[in-house]
């Protein structure tokens, strides 16, 4: 692997005894994971049956290594969201922001959505998660990712993280900010990012990291707290940008969290001006565990802060508007879905109860997806077929992971069927994947066409 020649002058600078075995970890297959989602599966469950040679992480609960002939993307399972493939040293990150259901909680820079979905599992549903993300391409992946895993209460937000901080003051329990960086930790998996490395976008990135970290202060309450990361191993990135932002803003400081073996700590030395605690940040390094390489300070809000009052989202006040999608609830679900309606265009959506006015905000996905107002119909999502346990619908057609049937659904394909007409859950082994619609022995596909399986998978 060719990497740029003054990267390589700069960490042998910084690692000293340790560079030559920094450098061998690049010769090195690269580790890969993923995270059991919770929302979907028991982490017991998930690991009764899953076809796959897993190996526990150990800084995070629901996170297992594979192996690269597993291929878990190419399987029903992924497709109906118990599990997002992430990378092992990604998982820390969320693991150290600890969100408990019932807060409301701000992803910044969220896509393509491993972090967030992270979060959304330890909330279980409840409270308000912001996902938010600059890039509308990449916003759209993030919200198709949220989607895939079932969640209701993420809010996806297409918006400059200035343009969110006028919106939202000291208004987040917890705030993370996976910061754009310079990708040095990815050099072993992304040979983009070695392309694009240079001393000067380092130096560009650490700016821009400075002003989205601000942008995050202020929307954190006194109390709250503010996960940093990055996957570069640059000082200017990490202990300096950290250091800066709490020398301009003494309402912050360094927690004390827990540091798992192989985990180093963050280097004064490394950096002017290094703030007082900054040993406390965390460094992953690709020669000391098996993943990538990532950077995490933990900081904590101590200030005081004025009373603020919000202004909340509207809502439909008018029932008649829900008329056909209440038709259709009382055919297919035992219980109809509660919560706070909104109609975007003609999509229909439940919004959790924290989030504030949406109006004139960029706002991709406002809430849990219910599916789309038709003239004199309803028809379902896949964000609900993906969000609904079997015993919630009356109808359901459960495909076994190894069936052919499963794979004809996954590339859009009609299955025969005989059974009452309507719309049915569509599983895999009891897990939801999504939507068909039974007339006439013939169940027709809905799974969504731009997430069918083309040629031959298995």
């Amino acid at each position: 692997m060719e990497l740029p020649k003054e990267f390589l002058n700069k960490m042998q600078e910084l690692l000293q005894d340790e560079y030559t075995d920094f450098l061998k970890s690049y010769d090195e297959p690269k580790n890969q994971g993923l995270r059991v989602n919770t929302l979907k599966v028991p982490i017991d469950e998930f690991l009764t049956i899953n076809p796959y040679h897993l190996e526990k992480i150990p800084w995070v609960k629901e996170g297992y290594f594979y192996k690269e002939d597993d291929r878990p993307g190419k399987h029903p399972y992924h497709e109906a969201g118990l599990y997002y493939i992430q990378e092992p040293s990604a998982m820390a990150a969320s693991e150290l922001v600890d969100p408990k259901p019932g807060e409301k909680v701000l992803d910044l820079c969220a896509a393509p959505g491993g972090k967030t979905t992270h979060m959304a599992a330890r909330m279980n549903q409840q409270g308000l998660l912001i996902a938010n993300e600059l890039y509308p391409a990449r916003a759209k992946i993030l919200s198709q990712n949220i989607e895939r895993m079932g969640i209701k209460n993420a809010v996806v937000t297409n918006e400059a993280p200035g343009r969110l901080a006028d919106r939202f003051p000291s208004f987040f329990d917890r705030i993370l900010v996976d910061a754009p960086c310079s990708g040095e930790g990815m050099f072993r998996k992304d040979p983009e990012a070695r392309e694009e490395w240079s001393v000067e976008n380092v130096a560009v990135c650490a700016e821009r990291q400075l002003d989205i970290l601000k942008h995050a202060a202020q929307m954190l309450r006194h109390g709250g707290r503010l996960v940093y990361s990055t996957c570069t191993f640059s000082p200017e990135e990490n202990e300096g940008v950290i250091s800066a932002f709490l020398h301009q803003d003494d309402r912050f400081e360094i927690e004390d969290i827990h540091v798992y073996e192989g985990f180093s700590k963050g280097r004064k030395d490394w950096v002017s001006a290094g703030a007082e605690n900054i040993d406390k940040t965390i460094r992953i390094w690709p020669h000391k565990v098996p993943g990538e390489g990532h950077y995490i300070a933990v900081l904590k809000k101590v200030g005081e802060e004025d009373a603020l009052k919000w202004k909340y989202a509207e809502t439909l006040k008018e029932q008649k508007q829900l008329k056909d999608f209440l038709e259709f609830a009382k055919e297919t679900l035992y219980e109809i879905p509660k919560g706070n309606y909104v109609i975007f265009g003609d999509q229909l959506y439940i919004i959790p109860n924290e989030m504030l006015s949406l109006k004139n905000l960029k706002v991709i996905r406002p809430g849990w997806h219910l599916g789309t107002l038709k003239k004199n119909r309803f028809e379902p999502s896949h964000a609900l077929a993906l969000s609904l346990k079997g015993r919630e619908v009356k109808n359901k057609w459960n495909l076994d992971k190894n069936s052919p049937d499963i794979i004809a659904y996954l590339k859009g394909e009609s299955l025969k069927a005989d059974g009452p007409k309507g719309w049915y859950l569509i599983q895999v082994d009891g897990f939801s994947i999504g939507w068909g619609k039974l007339a006439n022995g013939m169940l027709k596909n809905h799974f969504p066409k731009g997430l069918r399986w083309m040629g031959n998978i298995q």
